[in-house]
């Protein structure tokens, strides 16, 4: 791989996959809808070629993607948004990749395994969503394993880090930096898993540079599972001793949701994930690359507060 394209590359998994590509030589194209946006991420980085367009337009997506060798699909469509768009632009993405005989890596999440009956997530069960998203998201997943090119698809947990503002981990870090105390999503006891962006990255750039990775999906976890509990021992070293968390159930955010808006709305249907442990397997991936490091929470929350007071 000599030259990539990142859709979605302003977004918190997108840019860190700019940089990771950047990192080992790699021409990129920054495809993304804001370019003021794009500018303040990647206007002085060299090897980025930044290109403001619409997905939803394939044209705009296929002169973007002119010479490239795989293009990377980091898009993250609002909630609202999915039912009218999210399988039409996928379909756009795959035949621009067509098109330029390119190769397609997908960003996609845990949505289409449905609830986990306390197993981990392996790449070969069965995937029963039981949401309107997570059928949508099983949907494209086919879409894409069906494309006339080589194709992959890396399944993350939810992420933070740097950037990555539209997250459960931001808007409790975004709260506690202006406050005393901030809403976690979820119980205070129940295993959970966040991924660190940049570790998200490399691991998928790592698999996008192996032909063999593809035509297959791969389960990426984050380094350990995590508590609400943990996390704010977490959060009282990095940010002092008087900051607590209040926990957010089901039934609070549904009311939260009543009154923010119909992105939040459209979020009540996948509280199950935040209510019980849905955690992904990493045995094929280690099978396949062998042990990664990857970045303790106490690391990664430490940079993610230090890029949100910047």
């Amino acid at each position: 791989m000599k030259k990539a394209m990142v859709i979605g590359a302003s977004g918190g998994m997108g840019c860190a996959l700019v940089k990771e590509l950047v990192s080992r030589g790699m021409e990129v194209v920054a495809f993304a809808r804001g370019e003021e946006r794009l500018g303040e991420l990647f206007g002085k980085k060299e090897k980025v070629t930044i290109l403001a367009g619409d997905a939803s337009e394939k044209k705009q997506v296929s002169f973007a993607a002119e010479g490239v060798d795989v293009i990377f699909h980091a898009m993250n469509l609002p909630y609202e948004e999915w039912t009218g768009k999210l399988l039409s632009i996928t379909q756009n993405i795959i035949e621009a990749a067509e098109e330029n005989g390119a190769k397609l890596a997908v960003v996609d999440n845990i949505y289409a395994y449905g609830k986990s009956g306390g197993s981990r997530l392996k790449e070969d069960m069965e995937k029963k969503p039981h949401t309107k998203k997570g059928k949508l998201r099983k949907e494209m997943g086919e879409m894409i394993q069906q494309a006339n090119i080589p194709t992959l698809i890396c399944h993350f947990p939810d992420f933070y880090g740097p950037n990555a503002t539209n997250t459960y981990i931001h808007f409790t870090l975004e709260q506690l930096l202006k406050k005393r105390k901030g809403g976690f999503v979820g119980p205070r006891d129940i295993e959970r898993e966040f991924i660190f962006t940049k570790d998200g990255a490399r691991v998928m750039v790592e698999l996008a540079l192996r032909d063999e990775a593809y035509g297959q999906s791969w389960n990426i976890p984050a380094v350990s599972t995590i508590t609400g509990r943990d996390f704010e021992e977490v959060i009282r070293e990095q940010l002092g001793n008087d900051k607590q968390l209040y926990y957010i159930n089901k039934p609070m955010f549904a009311l939260y949701a009543l009154v923010a808006g119909k992105g939040m709305r459209e979020a009540v249907e996948m509280q199950y994930i935040n209510a019980e442990p849905t955690i992904l397997s990493g045995e094929k991936l280690t099978r396949f690359l062998g042990e990664w490091n990857s970045t303790p929470y106490e690391k990664g929350i430490e940079e993610t507060i230090g890029y949100m007071k910047n």
